[in-house]
């Protein structure tokens, strides 16, 4: 039976190992941490059209971690890939496993304010000097195999990190979200128990290929012999990739709907009003009617594969009564996730940047809050589809303000954003070179029952959001 952590041990092991810790190469302070971190290659900031699968290989990652010592092998991993909803997969199982009192480690990219969202234990952000700790450590691994392997990345070296503090902490299990892709990806050095799929769309195609088939090709490359595998639903194309590459390896798949009962219905409630629920499995030890925690009736299969794979953990000797697992969801973080900042009037940002989840988005909006008027502050990168967005925010937005993010190196100028926009729609919008102007000027225009909602990257999603918190810490 997987022991449980005990969550004051684990907070207490952290500060005692940070203080203890006075290695050689440990950094004077969290910035210069976050400098280092930042000199890396960053495959994040650079346009998709300049990086190729030659870009990844494992060869490096294997090594770094074999010079820390193998911490990816110590504690049992739960492993998630796919296109779209990845992230909110990721929420929601870290939630429920920590309401039924397993002590978790969770890895997601990217982050939306801080580095550090990126490596949690038991929800909360590593300390600074646990964290400075362990990069060093990665530095230092990452310099011994340099030679050979040449320079670590930005990914490799946080995700070398997210490994080496898992296993200083002995968490009880870790959910790890993976970047770009999945076979190539650096997180792929896992040795995962249980193995998530989300939802398979066209995107970074310059990298991943140029079809859905392809796509689904290099997200199964997580699979792993003995290892149980979940899918949500997907089209007939990508199911068959899942299921010949299972049997390649000797991974046993289920799909929701196929191999696993499962129903998603979007109903309204007195207490909670519209919202998606699910029904996962068949038994005496199936979901029924649970509630989905995220706005969106696009959330109801990531919530059905969190829970599918919590079916599958039990059957690892997890124990995960359903009256926690409800108590977990229920206390699901939405950070990113039209996430709320501000109540009067609404803003929610969301890091929607595909033509698919802007669109999922909008209408999770209009199906899921009141408001009077939305006014829609976007911006994206330069490689994505912006067309096909403009497209979505046109159907639905009374007022479209386009900005960039600051930190966003691949961002998309906001004046040809809105050349585009007008010329393609004959529709009047505004453009700011910042998201303070482009706040400032939605404001002007915001009644006490509007709702203001940022989209378009995580990047921009990130430093709104930043702004806002700046703003309510300031003297008033």
């Amino acid at each position: 039976m997987p022991r449980r952590g005990d969550t004051k041990q684990v907070e207490s092991r952290s500060k005692s190992r940070a203080k203890a810790s006075h290695a050689p190469g440990l950094f004077v302070n969290y910035q210069a941490a976050l400098d280092f971190l930042n000199s890396s290659v960053n495959f994040e900031q650079i346009h998709s059209k300049k990086l190729t699968q030659d870009s990844f290989k494992l060869d490096r990652m294997h090594a770094l971690v074999k010079a820390l010592g193998d911490p990816h092998l110590a504690v049992p991993v739960v492993h998630i890939a796919g296109s779209k909803g990845k992230g909110s997969t990721c929420a929601m199982l870290e939630s429920c496993l920590r309401s039924s009192g397993y002590t978790t480690g969770l890895f997601t990219s990217p982050h939306l304010t801080d580095e550090r969202e990126r490596v949690r234990i038991n929800g909360s952000l590593v300390n600074k000097e646990q964290f400075g700790v362990a990069l060093s450590q990665c530095k230092d691994a990452a310099a011994s195999i340099a030679k050979e392997h040449g320079q670590a990345t930005y990914f490799e070296l946080l995700t070398a990190l997210a490994f080496v503090v898992f296993a200083q902490e002995a968490v009880d299990i870790v959910i790890l979200e993976t970047g770009l892709g999945g076979r190539l990806d650096c997180t792929n050095v896992a040795s995962p128990v249980v193995i998530g799929l989300t939802s398979i769309h066209l995107e970074h195609t310059d990298v991943l290929g140029d079809t859905l088939e392809k796509i689904a090709a290099e997200k199964a490359g997580i699979m792993k012999p003995g290892a149980a595998a979940v899918s949500v639903p997907q089209s007939d194309d990508v199911i068959e990739i899942f299921r010949s590459k299972a049997q390649e390896v000797g991974c046993e798949l289920a799909v929701l709907g196929q191999d696993i009962l499962y129903s998603s219905r979007f109903q309204s409630a007195t207490s909670r009003g519209p919202h998606p629920k699910v029904c996962v499995g068949q038994g005496p030890d199936c979901f029924e009617h649970m509630s989905v925690p995220l706005l969106g009736e696009h959330q109801g299969a990531n919530c059905g594969l969190a829970l599918a794979v919590i079916l599958e953990l039990r059957n690892h000797g997890f124990d995960l009564p359903e009256q926690q697992i409800i108590a977990g969801l229920e206390h699901t973080p939405r950070q990113g996730r039209l996430e709320k900042i501000n109540n009067r009037p609404k803003v929610y940002v969301d890091g929607a940047h595909t033509p698919e989840s802007v669109k999922e988005t909008l209408k999770a909006v209009a199906q899921q809050v009141t408001f009077d008027s939305m006014v829609v502050i976007f911006g994206c990168g330069a490689d994505k589809k912006s067309d096909a967005m403009l497209e979505e925010l046109k159907a639905r937005a009374d007022k479209v303000i386009f900005t960039k993010s600051s930190s966003n190196a691949r961002a998309m100028d906001p004046d040809e954003l809105s050349k585009r926009y007008t010329e393609r729609f004959s529709r009047s919008c505004e453009s700011y070179p910042t998201p303070t102007q482009a706040i400032k000027s939605a404001g002007m225009s915001l009644g006490p029952n509007d709702l203001l909602l940022i989209l378009g990257s995580f990047y921009l999603a990130g430093e709104t959001k930043s702004l806002f918190e700046a703003k309510a810490a300031a003297p008033a």
